[in-house]
């Protein structure tokens, strides 16, 4: 096998580490805390990748919560975990970073209705629950929860007459 990043992760000062200008990727406070929330639940599961001179090509947001929130910093005394890439030139970089950005993909909303109503029906999680964990607002777990339909919720008087429900 030929030696892998992932293959020697090393915990280091985020000091150590610094943003890269060009990465196009915002995440929204609810979010970040959802990240949060992961790190403090789960643990550290992926490492920052960064360039030797410890620029982020993907993490940032890890690295971000890393440095600003004391209950992360506690976790590993302040530490942050890297992967380091080999030295690449600045087009590679970015390219890489595009490439993290990119792989991670969507939630389909089928498969997400069917693990919130598993998760509030046989594994019996409450709703303020599964709110706070999965950074749900109330009717966004109502709705993936409902399997009858907008019209089930409410009487068909409930909506305007720009909408008429058939059945």
């Amino acid at each position: 096998m030929r030696p892998q990043p992932v293959s020697k992760v090393e915990w280091v000062a985020p000091s150590r580490l610094r943003a890269n200008h060009y990465n196009p990727n915002h995440v929204a406070p609810p979010e970040l805390g959802l990240l949060k929330i992961s790190i403090i639940e789960d643990g550290w599961t992926q490492p920052i990748v960064a360039r030797p001179d410890g620029e982020i090509v993907d993490g940032f947001h890890r690295y971000m919560l890393a440095t600003n929130d004391k209950e992360i910093q506690a976790m590993t005394d302040g530490l942050v975990p890297v992967v380091w890439l080999a030295p690449n030139d600045a087009a590679h970089q970015m390219m890489s970073t595009i490439r993290h950005n990119r792989a991670r993909g969507t939630h389909g909303i089928l498969k997400m209705a069917e693990i919130v109503r598993q998760l509030a029906g046989e594994m019996q999680i409450s709703e303020s629950e599964i709110m706070s964990r999965l950074g749900m607002e109330d009717e966004e777990v109502e709705r993936l929860v409902d399997q009858g339909g907008m019209t089930k919720r409410g009487s068909a008087a409930a909506f305007g007459n720009g909408w008429v429900p058939e059945g």
